[in-house]
């Protein structure tokens, strides 16, 4: 029986699963109790975690899956050496249609390597594509690809852009979004082989493709879609996660300078929680693996119960908003 609004979630992927993705998923359903989601795991497991910590979440949810993918299982391997995983088998009910929706915080790799074997790639779309949102001054910015592809060619990146750029439309709801080509400088002849070939591939395309944007134009908001390989965007990625820890390790340093700089430190840390609260991963609702036959949210290992619930949160809203059928049709020029 198809069902194409329900979503299946991997109790098992993440560094604090599963009680983590157990209470997200009933901070999910305290806050939307209409929503149809189901686990998949360890189901003994999950059962007695449930009844230990009071959890209300009624245990017919549960699906069993009997092994566990690691974060340091090889992505190649997973589907012939762990085929009763949840990653897997949630994957493959994907693929029957049972569900509309795949949900994990587990093993990124292997739950791209495997979703693109299982689901398929979505006809026209050489190579599936992970974003993400930045914030920046504007609001945010997505970048595509940050580490499914870490070698790219020009029409992969021109895909990036096209998908990017429907998902920027559906999802944030910006008109027509800017397309920025990250590359070392502005002008046209900057950057490397495949930045100036994709240069051209993307000026010549109908989306609205503005030119080479450099790294610091990404946190002005200079595009709403900022596309390069995965190698380049996952860099990036993890550079700008770098920097919240980087800016609290300040305050602490200049915190132990006395105690007048011990009250101002104070203030700014207040001051700075509040007005960085978009660099909260939590908020995001985990990254979309666009270009398969299905809607894939991969999270953070680290994702807390708050991150789990907001990454169901954003596969429904890209299964109401029937993201992938929108870059069908684009394609197929409907």
């Amino acid at each position: 029986m198809e069902n194409n609004k329900a979503i299946i979630i991997d109790a098992m992927g993440g560094d604090y699963a599963p009680l983590n993705v157990l209470e997200g998923v009933e901070l999910a359903l305290q806050e939307k109790p209409n929503l149809n989601l189901s686990l998949i795991g360890k189901a003994e497991d999950l059962k007695s975690i449930i009844e230990k910590n009071n959890l209300i979440l009624k245990k017919d949810l549960i699906i069993d899956a009997k092994d566990v993918v690691a974060m340091n299982d090889s992505p190649a391997n997973v589907i012939k050496e762990k085929p009763e995983s949840s990653i897997v088998k949630g994957l493959e009910l994907v693929a029957q249609k049972k569900f509309g929706a795949f949900v994990s915080a587990g093993n990124t790799g292997a739950v791209m390597s495997a979703a693109t074997l299982i689901l398929g790639r979505i006809k026209g779309i050489s190579r599936p594509t992970i974003g993400t949102l930045l914030p920046c001054e504007k609001g945010y910015t997505t970048v595509f690809d940050v580490g499914a592809n870490v070698d790219s060619k020009p029409q992969y990146l021109y895909e990036y852009a096209l998908m990017g750029s429907i998902y920027v439309k559906e999802i944030l709801g910006i008109n027509n979004p800017k397309v920025g080509l990250l590359s070392i400088g502005e002008e046209r002849e900057k950057g490397n082989q495949l930045s100036k070939a994709a240069y051209e591939v993307l000026e010549n395309s109908q989306l609205n493709f503005i030119g080479n944007v450099e790294g610091r134009d990404i946190p002005a908001g200079a595009a709403d879609v900022v596309v390069c390989d995965g190698f380049v965007g996952n860099i990036v990625l993890k550079f700008a996660e770098g920097t919240l820890g980087l800016l609290k390790a300040k305050i602490k340093e200049f915190s132990t300078k006395g105690l007048s700089s011990k009250i101002l430190a104070l203030f700014t840390k207040i001051t700075l929680k509040k007005a960085l609260k978009d660099f909260d991963y939590q908020n995001y609702g985990g990254a979309p693996l666009l270009g398969v036959n299905g809607v894939v949210i991969i999270g953070h290992g680290r994702s807390s119960a708050l991150a789990i619930k907001n990454m169901i949160f954003r596969a429904q809203e890209m299964l109401e908003k029937n993201i992938n059928q929108k870059i069908q049709q684009h394609l197929e020029g409907i």
